[in-house]
């Protein structure tokens, strides 16, 4: 096997799992109550206090790690998290690792992830009613305790707004789709 035929499988299961993944948010749907909650090793107190938080206000909380302050990998638990939204398992996902960049690239791979990286309520707010996201990143290194939780609260609570912003959003799926196209056919583009 050639390392273009191992893309090429890895390309085409990603798509079958996209493709019979179901709809987790619709414009008509209640706001979340099933979280994927993940963090690496920079993330992983402000995520421990965060998932209590979340449970004493009623959200089940799905744990997809790291379970310590040990040196992990971000994105094995971003990916972990995107999945778990991509797949319907969890209605939202929230990733906390030391600056919330990376993870939020990660989460952004999966098919059919909206992933906002939010360092105050404002983007949390409008990643959640323009963008339709559906994974919020953090960085713990950047923000206090205090505010992540605000800003998680905020991103829980505001509903996806549809409308005007509808299209929009269907305009990034359609990139999306054009790109999982593009990758399943074993056409190369840019190379």
């Amino acid at each position: 096997m050639t390392l273009e035929s191992d893309i090429r499988s890895l390309v085409e299961r990603i798509v079958d799992e996209a493709v019979s993944a179901p709809a987790v948010h619709r414009e008509d749907s209640p706001l979340p109550r099933k979280v994927a909650l993940g963090a690496d090793h920079g993330g992983y107190a402000l995520k421990e206090r965060l998932a209590a938080h979340l449970g004493d206000q009623g959200f089940e909380v799905v744990d997809c790690g790291t379970s310590s302050a040990e040196s992990v990998d971000y994105p094995d638990f971003a990916h972990e998290v995107a999945q778990q939204v991509a797949r319907g398992h969890c209605d939202c996902g929230v990733i906390v690792d030391g600056a919330g960049i990376g993870s939020s690239m990660v989460a952004n791979k999966v098919p059919g992830i909206r992933s906002a990286l939010c360092y105050d309520v404002s983007s949390a707010c409008n990643s959640r009613e323009h963008n339709h996201a559906n994974v919020l990143t953090l960085g713990a290194g950047l923000i206090g305790e205090g505010l992540a939780r605000q800003i998680v609260d905020a991103w829980l609570t505001t509903p996806w707004g549809g409308g005007r912003h509808a299209r929009r959003v269907e305009k990034i799926s359609e990139v999306e789709e054009t790109y999982l196209r593009i990758g399943s056919s074993g056409v190369r583009s840019g190379a």
